[in-house]
């Protein structure tokens, strides 16, 4: 399922529009196993500005279900505090920026430490989205899912 903070259509930082299936608002009592940020500018500004946001996610935390974020967005992870003594990574620039002391920066493709996971940008989404699919869904889910990509090796 994807929520927009607002109703209507989204357009990223690449000028895709996206219909979200709902609203931020109409879901912020449901239960999650995980919850994906989007990256780009200045989309992952206004996830990072919206307080319900960063309530979900601690909320998600402190349950035991994952946090992810790709590109600019594990931003939004570092302000709501779930990124302090982990290791993650994000877009060249955007948690260096942050002084995070108790954050392990790596410049991997994917890092995933704990509940937490993150990855760098638009050139790692595949591999981002395969490694989320083995945490939700085991590692002969993800093998299935990418045999059918055929990826080079």
């Amino acid at each position: 399922m994807t929520a927009g903070l607002e109703e209507g259509p989204v357009k990223a930082s690449r000028g895709v529009v996206l219909l979200p299936d709902t609203t931020l608002e109409a879901v912020l009592d449901e239960a999650f196993d995980m919850i994906v940020l989007p990256g780009g500018l200045p989309g992952a500004d206004h996830l990072d500005r919206d307080p319900r946001i960063r309530r979900l996610l601690q909320r998600l935390s402190a349950s035991g279900g994952y946090t992810a974020a790709i590109c600019a967005a594990p931003k939004v992870l570092a302000g709501a505090g779930l990124l302090e003594g982990h290791a993650a990574t994000g877009y060249p620039g955007v948690l260096d920026k942050m002084n995070l002391e108790r954050v392990d920066l790596l410049s991997q493709p994917v890092v995933v430490d704990g509940k937490v996971v993150t990855s760098r940008g638009p050139g790692t989404a595949m591999d981002f989205a395969l490694q989320l699919i083995e945490l939700l869904a085991g590692k002969t889910k993800r093998e299935e899912v990418e045999a059918g990509l055929v990826r080079p090796s």
